[in-house]
């Protein structure tokens, strides 16, 4: 098989295709098919269960081909309470596959290490035998004010074998609660999925509906909508440079880079009023427009934000104390960050070119060519200059924006259109937040409500290579190593 006889749906990101026409299948094609299609190079954006209307589980899988700019749907009818395991060949597939069982009660068979995801069972942690091994467990409840995760750590003295990390501790039922919609509350419970990416999440949320209800933002409100995506990117990257700085003991970077991203998110909030860009995108459209006045404060903010942030942020390479301590740790091969499926800044520092704006791009990325930043060290360095690229590029691109911003009205029509959502369909929608990949999926049932609604957070993706990336480091090597990764606990108990 080749991708053009892959047996799926295609898609276009931010499009729908009727429920009718995604392939049905038994469980065990359908497993094949994404086997097959992970062989070619495709991906895992999505992988997941829905209660069928006749009350039965049904699996849907939503492959990426980052090559075509496409996306493959396809479905299986669960029956009995098993499916085949597809992660016991690619491992990316573990997380959805272990989520499935929890929440269906279906049991991908031949899993290599099935336990939930989200809730714990006592004894169910993994453990190394042997003399003068020991295990070190670290929260859920943490020194300062940060979300609960749970880390055990096998060491022999400092050597780590073996990190699990057990998370739930934050599950709001947010897919749960979309269920039915959408409704006035649907945004709200979207936007906040992971309230560092609103941008993003709602961004995501409101093409997936577009799709549902065939609207279209005009291009000035597709400009203005990605002005706030970059420039949620670019505090959320220096603040991770300024943690990164912290944790190596390098003050400067550190107390900069806390300033200068609250600069950054004072630039959102002269968009819409909020720092972290709640309530500005809506279904077709924005809420607050740019005008001139603002556009010329923004571009001079942005020049100050740049200045700082550079002569910040370039004392890390020119320290070598500081790039002896990020070079070598916590390295994730090219090859394993395919395999674990990998997303944004994380898997680009391990040479991968995954970046949807470039690859997967709707709205104005389509009309501009947005460059891959990668590195090829896969360490704690490359997750970090990585971050360093994305900032120089997301500043040009904001000022490319600004000085070029189509004409026309911002404003979305009030409520759904007369006819609703369109019935038994299907629609997917991908951004690039600044972790990486936002997958949203949703499905409707006869009447135009959704049945079913997946969210996917890059940081569900990539939890998995934070573990991985610790195996033969010493433990106090985890701080670091965490903060080049800054995941989500929110946006992975969905």
């Amino acid at each position: 098989m080749n991708r053009d006889d892959i047996p799926l749906a295609g898609l276009i990101n931010g499009g729908a295709a009727s429920l009718a026409s995604v392939p049905s299948m038994s469980s065990e094609r359908l497993a094949e098919v994404v086997c097959e299609g992970i062989g070619m190079g495709l991906r895992i954006s999505a992988y997941f269960g829905a209660t069928a209307a006749d009350g039965g589980t049904e699996l849907f899988a939503i492959l990426a081909d980052d090559e075509r700019n496409k996306l493959y749907a396809g479905r299986a009818r669960a029956e009995g309470k098993g499916f085949p395991s597809i992660a016991r060949e690619h491992p990316q597939a573990q997380l959805f596959e272990r989520e499935i069982a929890e929440q269906f009660g279906l049991a991908p068979e031949g899993h290599p290490w099935l336990k939930p995801v989200r809730r714990l069972q006592a004894g169910g942690f993994y453990r190394v035998e042997g003399e003068q091994v020991h295990e070190v467990a670290v929260g859920p409840v943490h020194a300062g004010v940060i979300e609960p995760g749970h880390f055990r750590f096998q060491c022999h003295g400092e050597r780590v074998f073996h990190l699990e990390i057990a998370l739930g501790y934050q599950h709001r039922g947010v897919e749960q609660a979309l269920i039915g919609g959408p409704d006035r509350r649907s945004p709200h419970y979207a936007e906040t999925a992971a309230g560092d990416a609103t941008i993003a999440h709602a961004t995501s949320y409101c093409q997936i509906v577009e799709a549902l209800s065939k609207r279209r933002k005009s291009a000035r409100a597709q400009a203005i909508g990605a002005i706030a995506l970059e420039l949620e990117r670019l505090a959320n990257h220096v603040g991770d440079l300024g943690a990164i700085s912290g944790d190596v003991g390098f003050l400067p970077t550190a107390s900069f880079c806390g300033r200068i991203r609250g600069e950054f998110l004072n630039m959102t909030a002269l968009l819409c009023g909020n720092r972290f860009g709640r309530g500005l995108v809506l279904v077709g459209g924005l809420r607050y427009d740019l005008d001139e006045a603002r556009a010329a404060e923004l571009l001079e903010r942005l020049d100050s934000g740049e200045r700082d942030a550079s002569v910040a942020i370039r004392l890390l390479w020119d320290t070598q104390s500081v790039m002896a301590r990020l070079e070598d740790t916590g390295r994730i091969s090219r090859d394993d960050a395919a395999r674990l499926g990998l997303v944004g800044p994380a898997a680009r520092a391990s040479g991968l070119s995954r970046d949807i704006r470039s690859d997967q791009p709707t709205g104005i990325y389509r009309l501009t060519q947005m460059p891959v930043s990668t590195y090829d060290s896969g360490d704690v360095l490359g997750r970090a200059f990585v971050r360093w690229l994305e900032i120089q590029q997301s500043i040009a691109f904001i000022r490319e924006l600004v000085v070029s911003l189509p004409s026309g009205d911002i404003r979305a029509a009030p409520g759904l259109p007369p006819a609703g959502l369109a019935p038994a369909t299907l629609a997917v929608a991908l951004n690039e937040g600044w972790r990486g990949e936002v997958c949203h999926v949703a499905i409707t049932d006869a009447d135009g409500a959704f049945s079913r609604y997946k969210i996917v957070d890059p940081s569900f993706h990539n939890w998995p290579a934070l573990a991985y990336c610790l195996r033969d480091q010493e433990i106090s090597d985890f701080p670091l190593c965490n903060k080049s990764f800054n995941l989500s606990y929110c946006g992975h108990d969905l």
